[in-house]
């Protein structure tokens, strides 16, 4: 067997050189193939987190007390209907002109609730009120029921018949997400605000 020279090795690692080099250069781009078939379905991916309910706005149960409206016929003093207003600073101008406004009565208490939309009418079986009506101004709920239907706290310290509201401004954003919602079952509206209480 030859043994290699120096010249012999210098000329082979040349020639390897040159080779991979040269191979190594990056010619045209060919033409785009043809599209492959689809692949399999992948796996379904995790639930993700529900999205915040932007733009939409409630309060803490408030107490809310009502007055008696009353008027004197022949002598008599008898109450035709119970007004209250309650403070609600989330009720601006632009609420009134274009968002909505959702009214809550726990007519039980926190531990043991009993929520009904408001406006009411015809509850007699349930609570003794017959009507529960409202409407709104910046700044102010008003209410008028054909009853007296203040917070008041039972025999056991807690609280019962307390309200809620909701505000939902009028913006695109805000309306399509709200349009989700069935507003008069508070059961769906804690669900989607993720209320706790």
């Amino acid at each position: 067997m030859k043994k290699l020279t120096l010249q012999s090795l210098a000329a082979v690692l040349l020639a390897t050189t040159i080779l991979f080099s040269s191979c190594a250069k990056e010619g045209p781009q060919g033409p785009q193939g043809e599209t492959g078939a689809q692949g399999a379905k992948g796996d379904k991916g995790d639930k993700g987190d529900q999205g915040d309910a932007a733009n939409v706005f409630y309060s803490d149960w408030k107490d809310v007390t009502f007055d008696p409206e009353t008027a004197t016929t022949n002598g008599v003093l008898d109450t035709l209907a119970w007004s209250a207003t309650l403070d609600a600073p989330l009720i601006l101008e632009e609420i009134l002109t274009a968002g909505d406004i959702k009214v809550y009565l726990n007519a039980g208490t926190a531990a043991s609730p009993a929520v009904f939309a408001l406006p009411i009418t015809d509850l007699y079986a349930l609570t003794g009120v017959l009507n529960i009506n409202l409407y709104y101004t910046v700044g102010e709920i008003n209410f008028y029921s054909t009853e007296d239907a203040s917070t008041f706290t039972n025999d056991n310290g807690d609280k019962a018949w307390q309200y809620r509201y909701i505000v939902i401004p009028g913006s695109t954003a805000a309306g399509r997400k709200a349009s989700a919602v069935d507003w008069n079952d508070y059961n769906a509206v804690k669900k989607y605000l993720n209320l706790k209480d």
